[in-house]
């Protein structure tokens, strides 16, 4: 092992000497220039600023450029990029170069010299944090809770930065797959995932599936939340799965009404305001039983950012054994802690985040979000007014991080009454898979009790709400555009002064 260099520069920045291993940095560098493959084995653990020395460094980057252009790797090829790079006179020129490689007899142990220069480059990262928090902590006019959602965001975007997953050898993952086709078959349905209680829709997703993230989205009034709540519901009460909602505009007890009156079919301005007769207090005394003890997990903290959710989600993974994660909704989220260009890259961030959980906990996500004005600009008639994947607001990543991607769309909001073949859209709600990354896109009509906030299978209603010209609109302080927070011109059906 050659010995540590006198040119090794001390940053004493922190009142101690960073970690480093300038040593086994020269080591690795030589062994680059010995063996042409071994660039291969460290490309993923190591990079230019993996190292402390900033020559080290510089040498480095031309080892990379070398091998991104398909060039040999040796101590000539290196010497000759440097020049290129106008840097070999920085790194110490030639001589440096044939020094490193004069002390390395084979690049034997590179990935573990490799792995130890990695954990001193994290080493060094976390102290330059914990410094910036510190200092932070220290200037009493910095809110201490906006510091906190900074300080975890900094560690995720570390750990997300260096982690590394390696190749399986497909064996273990076919047991896998067999094992979960063999589940599927001894399930009603074939289900492979968490139930959603719609017969079609199950029969077209084979249930919410794990590391999924699916994107629910509408217009203002379309039903969104109401179906959400529906699907929690029918998960935890029906089927006693864990469910957790993070609910960034509505407070729990807002959500504990809706879902009261989904359960116990009681209307919401009824509920609100206990203006109820004999029987129906009796209906709410016989129904509320069955939410009691349903594991159903609510946090309505609002303006929730992506790494505060991250932190929560997973210990109710941990303390409650949750399956199944809904986000009411993506655009109230924030990525605070990291500065953005526009609002578009934090909600691309506040995705693609989402989409890491699912998978990091290898339970589904199901968020909420909004489409943005242009299916209102669009003519009625029975084709123009249904959502397209182009409607999603503020990302186009939206679109490409989510596996699957669900619409709500009521036809008769938009006094659209029959569809092209005549059949009664009065009461129905259309959920359209717009995107399956696993399977098949499709319809499936569902009724809609907008008095009760609930979601049936057709075949399960059994009471037909008869036909009203008005539109069930319930008003909305999160969707709408005006003082009043409803920027449709209709007349609700009802007074519950909620929204969908």
């Amino acid at each position: 092992m050659p010995e540590r260099s006198t040119n090794t520069p001390i940053d004493t920045t922190y009142g101690h000497l960073q970690p480093q291993a300038t040593d086994i940095e020269r080591a690795v560098l030589g062994a680059l220039m010995i063996d042409k493959d071994a660039f291969s084995v460290v490309s993923e653990i190591i990079r230019s600023e993996t190292f402390y020395e900033p020559r080290n460094q510089k040498i480095y980057h031309a080892v990379q450029s070398l091998n991104m252009t398909d060039k040999p790797v040796d101590m000539m090829t290196v010497v000759d990029q440097l020049k290129k790079e106008g840097t070999l006179e920085e790194v110490g020129g030639p001589a440096y170069i044939v020094d490193l490689t004069s002390h390395v007899a084979s690049s034997a142990h590179i990935e573990y010299h490799a792995r130890i220069l990695a954990q001193k480059y994290i080493a060094r990262q976390l102290i330059s944090y914990a410094s910036a928090i510190e200092t932070k902590a220290f200037d009493e006019t910095v809110d201490i809770d906006e510091l906190m959602q900074e300080a975890e965001g900094k560690l995720f975007e570390l750990s997300q930065t260096n982690m590394k997953k390696d190749y399986t050898q497909i064996d273990p993952v076919l047991e896998q797959a067999v094992n979960i086709l063999q589940k599927a078959s001894s399930n009603k349905g074939g289900l492979t995932g968490i139930p959603t209680g719609y017969t079609k829709l199950d029969d077209m997703t084979a249930g919410w599936q794990n590391s999924d993230l699916v994107i629910i989205a509408g217009r203002p009034a379309m039903g969104k939340t109401a179906f959400a709540l529906s699907l929690a519901k029918n998960i935890a009460v029906d089927f006693q799965i864990p469910v957790g909602f993070f609910s960034l505009e509505m407070s729990n007890v807002q959500l504990v009404n809706r879902l009261i009156s989904n359960v116990c079919e009681l209307e919401g301005n009824k509920i609100l305001n206990a203006n109820m007769d004999d029987e129906e207090w009796n209906r709410l005394d016989r129904n509320i039983r069955k939410l009691y003890g349903a594991p159903i997990y609510i946090d309505d903290t609002p303006g929730m950012s992506i790494f505060e959710l991250r932190s929560k989600a997973r210990r109710l993974v941990r303390e409650k054994n949750v399956k199944i994660l809904m986000i009411d909704y993506l655009q109230l989220m924030n990525a605070s802690g990291t500065r953005f260009g526009s609002r578009q890259e934090e909600v691309s961030t506040i995705s693609r985040s989402l989409k890491g959980l699912a998978k990091e906990l290898d339970i589904p996500v199901l968020a909420l979000s909004q489409l943005n004005r242009t299916v209102e600009t669009r003519d009625a008639t029975n084709t123009s007014k249904i959502p397209q994947l182009s409607d999603l607001r503020e990302s186009g990543a939206i679109e490409q991080d989510a596996d699957m991607v669900l619409f709500v769309h009521r036809p008769e909001y938009y006094r659209i009454y029959q569809d092209d073949k005549g059949n009664d859209l009065r009461g129905m709600a259309q959920i359209i898979i717009a995107k399956h990354r696993k399977g098949a896109t499709g319809d499936v009509m569902l009724n809609f009790r907008g008095e009760f906030t609930r979601f049936e299978n057709p075949e399960d209603a059994h009471f037909n709400r008869p036909f009203n010209d008005n539109t069930g609109i319930i008003s909305s302080k999160m969707n709408g555009d005006d003082n009043t927070g409803n920027d449709y011109p209709f007349p609700p059906m009802n007074d519950m002064g909620q929204d969908f």
